[in-house]
């Protein structure tokens, strides 16, 4: 891993935790944004945008719905993310429904019902012997 790679990916770090920070304060303020969740910060090659990828358990369709409020934020958030990292720009924010995500928590359920189908079967091979 290159030094680049490696800054590029402390500084999505830092913004993620800023960014999830924020916005979870936000929320907090803003009832139409319970249950949006903040759930990774991707840079661009030259640093200049951020990717916030957001996840909610009622899927694509509710982040169509509440990105209309999450746009609304999107000034002073950006303003807000200025003042708290320590940083000379601060990349134009760019949201984006994370679907990936999902596929992590499918991909979770099918493996951990592989582990429950391999214990049941070694259950089964021990009673018949």
């Amino acid at each position: 891993m290159s030094t680049q790679s490696i800054k590029k990916s402390q500084k999505e770090s830092l913004l993620f935790r800023a960014i999830a920070k924020l916005f979870a304060e936000t929320a907090q303020d803003d009832q139409r944004l319970l249950g949006v969740a903040v759930s990774r910060v991707k840079l661009s090659d030259d640093k200049g945008v951020a990717v916030v990828y957001f996840y909610l358990p009622g899927g694509l369709e509710e982040f169509k719905d509440k990105l209309k409020t999450i746009l609304l934020y999107k000034s002073s958030l950006r303003r807000a993310l200025a003042r708290t990292i320590d940083s000379r720009y601060t990349p134009e924010l760019v949201f984006k429904y994370d679907d990936q995500f999902e596929k992590t928590q499918r991909l979770e359920g099918i493996l951990e019902q592989i582990k429950e189908d391999v214990s049941s079967s070694e259950g089964d091979d021990s009673s018949s012997d």
